[in-house]
């Protein structure tokens, strides 16, 4: 079991442009994510579901055909098989992520 603190949370370079921290459970992942201002993903897809809650903004997220502008406080759900991406502005944004963890086999 992990307790974290948001404010003293030690993050950790994930992706070039993305520092993160992920507790990985049986079922579950929690990650949170600072991403860098100027990153997108133009989008992708994956066999679970995946939802979260904005920490520090904005980001814009587009889940299927919809887009939205995401500030603090804001949160999203996104459906197992759907397409989406996102991208961010002038300043990082924060994240907490929370999704099922993809079956061994899987290629997402």
């Amino acid at each position: 079991m992990a307790f974290w603190n948001l404010d003293t949370l030690h993050l950790e370079q994930f992706r070039p442009g993305i520092l993160s921290k992920a507790e990985i459970g049986k079922d579950l992942i929690m990650v949170c994510m600072k991403i860098e201002p100027g990153r997108a993903d133009s989008g992708h897809e994956h066999e679970f579901d995946q939802c979260g809650i904005v920490l520090e903004g904005p980001i814009e997220m587009h889940v299927g055909s919809e887009a939205r502008l995401l500030e603090s406080n804001d949160c999203y759900f996104i459906p197992a098989g759907e397409r989406h991406g996102w991208k961010t502005f002038d300043s990082a944004v924060r994240l907490l992520d929370i999704s099922r963890k993809p079956s061994e086999t899987s290629n997402n």
